[in-house]
């Protein structure tokens, strides 16, 4: 049963050391091995969105995380305290992320499209004493500093110019004001490659808070331990038969767990190469699968939507990839279509932030069956059920995953201990809320997303956050949001609003309102203004009707 979440972020009952395969190892003690035995072996290779290419072995690598580390601790960051990251994919990121962990503190991932409102609102729910931001996201949190008086130990500006004369105004305003803003990068060039302090650490510990949109309007901060990424890691491998050869392509945002857990961490227990291309471009993808002589690649179903439209050229199915990670199903005629244009095959999963592994997966070897999206990979149990009883195959209900949290499933939701007890039934198993069902020999596919879940362009939107945006705007009464197929992003958000008596506002005022309170991929790109909506005897508006 789900427990209270104890001071290391994992149920009480479950304080001892796990007898798995990650024991009571740690993000520290794995780095510590990746330099001494992979120390000379290429670790990352980072393509910026202008193109320039930056490689760094384990131990470069692992050098520049103890700087990292070492710069945190002079600010006096503590065990547990949380840090705010708001990056792209880059190495800086990275570099936060176990130089925070090394230490025993918490990172906190934002997502690169966050708003005011919503970097606010994780501020103020894991309590963030410092953050770490790119230039251009340097004025949002100095802006936030100053109104709401959060941040005690300061701003650092990462991949930014040095001189605080190109930092934006807000920034230079907040250290005019006394708050502590410097350039990280200077900062951490100012460190030691040597740890400064080996905190004591053990498996359980949180390493960072990732927010999911969920199904409510107040997204929820699932807690992942320095266990639950060295599983991850284990997993991938598993997953994707990933040896020290092969060369991982990603495009995926940093700030998700689709980078971190099925990118990142295998990588890392496999002691393989990570290929991060900074920013994705259709028109460019193949040759840079070519270029850096990928093996494993990562793709959603917008970006295979938009490598089809493309023009063919000549070389597309010269490369070096034996695997396709994807994320639920295409099309039967786009799947065919792309692996016969580009000669390689789909590894279809499904999975989230908390069930840290993609769960049901095709298996690495053997035969597939699409559009299932797989068995339950090694480690886990799946089951379909409803209210408590497991169905038979064939017939249609919840996925429902088993596993161990604080290692396969996620320790909990921060500060949330009524979600956390929510997610889980009386038994045990993780509610993902998803439809689905499964075959007579144990196939399982994907039916529907949980509810007021809008999957665009492979990012997790709330119906219910947008919709309290929209009830926001001074001429709207009541609105409901529902997702509609898109041709290349999955879905798109759909937005059915009803005017207050009298008020007057176009489609086109509404989305430009929301787009100053909501990242981009939450805008709703439809508007339709309607007289009254359809409604259950409750009163409720009936979505499956504006469907």
């Amino acid at each position: 049963r789900p427990g209270k979440l104890g001071a290391r972020g994992v149920p009480e009952e479950r304080r001892e050391a796990m007898a798995d395969i990650v024991g009571g190892q740690t993000l520290r003690d794995w780095w510590d091995y990746l330099a001494a035995e992979r120390g000379g072996r290429t670790f990352l290779v980072f393509q910026d969105r202008t193109g320039a290419v930056t490689e760094y072995t384990y131990a470069a690598f692992d050098a520049e995380i103890n700087r990292t580390a070492n710069l945190f601790l002079s600010l006096g960051v503590q065990a547990g305290e949380r840090v705010a990251v708001q990056m792209h994919s880059c190495p800086e990121f990275m570099l936060c992320l176990f130089g925070l962990a090394k230490i025993g503190a918490i990172a906190v991932p934002m997502n690169e499209q966050y708003k005011a409102a919503e970097a606010s609102f994780a501020l103020e729910r894991t309590g963030a004493t410092c953050a770490v931001v790119e230039a251009e996201f340097a004025g949002l949190y100095a802006e936030i500093a100053l109104a709401e008086e959060r941040l005690p130990r300061g701003l650092l500006v990462a991949r930014a110019p040095r001189g605080r004369e190109d930092w934006p105004k807000a920034a230079r305003t907040l250290a005019d004001r006394g708050g502590a803003v410097a350039c990280f990068d200077a900062a951490r060039a100012g460190q030691s490659p040597v740890l400064g302090a080996a905190r004591p650490l053990t498996g359980d510990d949180p390493v960072e808070i990732i927010f999911t949109s969920g199904t409510t309007a107040d997204p929820k901060g699932g807690v992942l331990t320095h266990g639950n990424l060295l599983y991850s890691g284990w997993y991938g491998c598993w997953e994707t038969a990933l040896t020290e050869r092969d060369r991982l392509l990603t495009t995926m945002p940093a700030c998700h767990s689709n980078f971190q857990l099925a990118a990142l961490t295998p990588v890392l227990v496999a002691g393989a190469t990570l290929v991060i291309v900074e920013k994705y471009s259709a028109s460019r993808f193949w040759r840079q699968v070519s270029d850096h002589r990928a093996t494993v690649a990562q793709c959603v179903a917008m970006m295979l939507r938009t490598l089809l439209v493309q023009p063919e050229r000549d070389g597309e199915r010269d490369h070096g990839l034996r695997e396709m990670l994807y994320f639920l199903p295409v099309t039967d005629e786009e799947k065919a279509a792309f692996e016969e244009r580009f000669s390689v095959r789909l590894l279809n999963t499904y999975g989230s932030t908390e069930s840290v592994g993609w769960v049901l997966t095709d298996p690495p070897v053997g035969p597939r069956r699409w559009p299932s999206v797989g068995r339950p990979g090694l480690g886990y149990e799946v089951r379909i059920a409803e209210e408590g009883r497991e169905l038979p195959a064939g017939e249609v209900g919840e996925i429902q995953v088993k596993g161990v949290r604080g290692r396969s499933i996620m320790a909990g939701y921060w500060n949330d201990e009524a979600a956390t007890a929510a997610a889980f039934t009386g038994d045990g198993w993780l509610r993902t809320g998803d439809k689905g069902y499964r075959d007579a020999d144990g196939w399982f596919f994907f039916v529907d997303r949980k509810a007021n879940m809008i999957k665009r362009a492979g990012e997790n939107i709330s119906a219910s956050e947008v919709e309290n945006v929209l009830e926001g705007h001074p001429a709207v009464a009541e609105a409901a949001v529902i997702g509609v197929a898109d041709p290349v992003r999955d879905m798109a958000v759909k937005a059915f609003v009803q005017l207050e008596p009298g008020a007057a506002a176009t489609p086109a005022e509404i989305e430009a309102f929301c787009a100053e309170h909501l990242a981009a991929f939450k805008v709703p790109s439809l508007v339709e203004i309607v007289e009254d909506f359809p409604r259950t005897c409750s009163m409720k508006i009936e979505k499956k009707l504006l469907r």
